[in-house]
Order: structure tokens, then sequence, then C-alpha cells
């Protein structure tokens, strides 16, 4: 058993390996927020968002660092008081003691990353990147190993994501035959030509707008069908966060260092609950 503690430099510089900033798009903010890179570090918890509440379970838990795919500072803020919620939560933060460094874009592009993790839910196949944005591969595209109906492709894929209680939401035939799938974690709407382009016959994302969700189905009108999935933004990265977790506890206990890691089950999608105007089984 390892007996040394790294430091929140070594970590740091472990997790830049795994997701260099330099791939993170151009409008992203990435990296450390808070911290000091001399402090030990013994205890990380992995989380989708910095929210409060999972700030609140970093800070109560005894854990050094929150690594969270969202950043918290994306914007320019030019005060930290805490009359405003991101005040609240640097000052959280810096009164516990706690670390916080976000990877975003450069996660989703990595290879094994964000979207790698959906495709495997999907139980995707032979999966190549589905786009390439500003020079990085985003978004993921496979087969499944056998054809199945598209109700059965979504229940199977429910019983991989979180629970929230949104749920899925789902454009098209629940009958039809889906065989090939395009994935994009978190918003994704605008790869719909994408994912046309690569064959799927349905592609899974978030954060589907009403517009642009309506000009894709009449664009498939005459056409070969794009199913769409709308799996929440929250539940479809957060498949990402074990396999993150684990990956950076290996490699900080190769380097002769014990790490604690944990992910966070706090449910950060924003909805609470679902109230249903559908009548009959369609629900």
């Amino acid at each position: 058993m390892n007996n040394s503690t790294t430091t929140l430099a070594q970590v740091t510089r472990i997790l830049d390996g795994f997701y260099p900033p330099s791939t993170a798009q151009s409008w992203d903010a990435v990296g450390l927020v808070t911290g000091d890179p001399a402090q030990p570090i013994e205890r990380v918890l992995f989380a989708v968002d910095p929210a409060l509440d999972v700030i609140d379970e970093a800070v109560n838990g005894g854990y050094d660092l929150l690594v969270t795919h969202h950043p918290l500072l994306m914007r320019g803020v030019k005060s930290v008081a805490t009359t405003s919620g991101k005040g609240r939560a640097v000052t959280a933060l810096v009164v516990g003691d706690v670390a916080l460094y976000a990877a975003h874009t450069n996660a989703d592009v990595a290879t094994p990353g964000v979207n790698d993790a959906l495709a495997v839910a999907c139980g995707l196949r032979g999966v190549e990147p589905l786009v390439e944005i500003e020079g990085q591969p985003l978004g993921r595209v496979g087969d499944l190993e056998s054809p199945m109906t598209l109700r059965a492709f979504c229940e199977r894929l429910a019983s991989k994501l979180p629970p929230a209680p949104v749920g899925l939401r789902v454009s098209g035939d629940p009958d039809a035959e889906v065989a090939r799938v395009a994935v994009l974690g978190g918003a994704g709407d605008g790869e719909f030509g994408a994912a046309r382009a690569a064959g799927a016959d349905v592609y899974v994302t978030a954060d589907l707008r009403h517009h642009p969700a309506i000009e894709s189905r009449e664009e498939d009108a005459a056409e070969k069908p794009l199913f769409l999935v709308d799996a929440g933004h929250w539940a479809s990265e957060w498949l990402w966060l074990e396999h993150a977790s684990e990956r950076l506890r290996d490699a900080v206990a190769a380097e002769g260092a014990d790490l604690e890691v944990a992910v966070s089950r706090r449910r950060t999608d924003p909805w609470d609950f679902l109230v249903s105007t559908s009548e009959g089984e369609q629900q």
C-alpha cells in the first residue's frame, strides 16, 4: 500500500494530461479554478456541476478537491461577494479549503471522454468521431450489436442513465428499427446534419429546442428519418464521472501515492418533477 500523498499540482498535471486544456473550445474556461497547487490532496469528489449542493457535499465530506465537468466561472465575474450564487460558491470552496478543477469541452473531445461513456451506455460498436470542431473530434457514432426498435433502444439506454424526473424525450416511431446511433453528451442540436451525414438512425443528445427539432423532422420528410432522443444534459454527461475518477486514482497510484475518489450522486438536473399532459399509453 502506498503511504505518500500527492499535491494539487500533481493531480492537476495528471488531469491536464487526460484532458489537455489546449483541446477545449475557444469559448470555454477549463482547468484549476480555486486551490493552492502546493496543498495536499487525499480525497477527490467528481460531479457534473459545481452547484452549491455539490460544493456543500465536498466541504462536509472532507474532500480536498472537487472535479466537475461544467466550469463555475464561464463568463467574466466582477465580484465574488456572497450576494450572488457564484460568490457563495467561490466563498464556500475557499473557506472550506476545497480546490476546484473543471474539465469541460476538453473532456468532451478526449478519448476516453464524455462521449465515449455515452456511446458505451448506448451499446455501440465500431465507434468513431461524429464531427470535428475546431480541430477536435466531437461526439461519437457507431452501430448496435443488432438492430432493435426505437422503444427498446430507449428503454435500454434509460436503464443505464442516472434517475432524472424528466427521463428521455423521444421523437420518432417507437416501433421503427434502429441500428446506427450518433451521440453527443450535453447540448447537441447544432449537429443534426452531422448525425444525418453519418448515417445514424437515431441521435442521442440533450437540450433539444422546439424549433430545431421540428425543422429536423421536416428535413427528413422525404428522406430516411433521424429519430431524436433528448437524454437530459446532466444525465448524459454524468456517465463519464465513474471512469474519470477511477482513471485519476490509478494514475496517482502509479506515481506512488494514495488517492480516495468518489462520484457525487447529487442530482443537479434543474428539474424536480414531471406532470404529463398526455393521454393513453404514449406518456
